[in-house]
């Protein structure tokens, strides 16, 4: 899916050109603006939110999102054009969006933004190519990341510890058995899904969630195409 640099970053729609102003809630950060632009499926992205670089469009949509759906809010995440089809990015945009809807599932939506700082600083430590030069997959050790960060564990923790070590294994390990070479979205796919099951089997926490159809594969070189179960039938 090539996004059209003059294209809905929604759904890659018509944009509208209205002669008259209405109000619109921004698609990323929700908050209503006046405006006369548009998609022809009402989307609207406001101008601030369009100009954002990775982190903040991520961090901001997910402070402000009430989704309790993770694939979905990775999706709308994934179209803005900061982030690119492979970067370090989907490092944070893994366990912010599974913050995100965790703590909206639970009815604790006030405890997102401290929870999404620490995330974020960790998230970083983790270099670009880690999936390759290190054998750890920056969207399976994001789950990590988020289980550690809600859970707030630390290496002198026992049941906390054991719960962040297991989702990075269970993660890495889904990843790795879809061979590669890397796609940082089909990672990420598969790395909130094993975390929707992991959250319902150990927290009791049930996420929503759907059937994945990429729409990337059109911008990733490498895409195995019929090989990735992702890929449209």
């Amino acid at each position: 899916m090539q996004i059209p640099k003059d294209g809905c970053l929604i759904c890659q729609s018509e944009l509208v050109y209205q002669s008259t102003t209405e109000v619109l809630k921004c698609s990323f950060c929700e908050q209503d603006f006046d405006s006369n632009v548009k998609c022809i499926n009402s989307h609207y992205i406001c101008d601030s939110c369009h100009s954002l670089d990775a982190q903040q469009i991520i961090e901001k949509t997910c402070n402000n999102s009430k989704t309790t759906n993770p694939i979905e809010l990775a999706f709308s995440l994934m179209n803005h054009p900061s982030v690119k089809m492979h970067g370090p990015e989907h490092h944070f945009l893994v366990p912010a969006v599974l913050i995100t809807t965790y703590y909206n599932k639970i009815g604790k939506p006030q405890l997102k933004a401290e929870k999404l700082e620490i995330a974020k600083k960790r998230a970083n430590k983790i270099l670009g190519g880690f999936c390759g030069f290190y054998g750890n997959c920056g969207a399976g050790v994001g789950c990590g990341i988020f289980i550690s960060t809600i859970l707030e564990a630390t290496p002198l923790s026992e049941n906390e510890w054991k719960l962040a070590n297991l989702i990075s294994a269970e993660s890495l390990r889904n990843i790795a058995l879809k061979g590669g070479p890397r796609c940082c979205k089909r990672n990420t796919f598969t790395a909130l899904e094993t975390a929707i099951e992991f959250l319902k089997e150990h927290l009791g926490v049930s996420l929503d969630s759907g059937k994945v159809i990429c729409g990337y594969f059109e911008r990733n070189r490498e895409c195995k195409h019929e090989d990735c179960e992702y890929f449209p039938e």
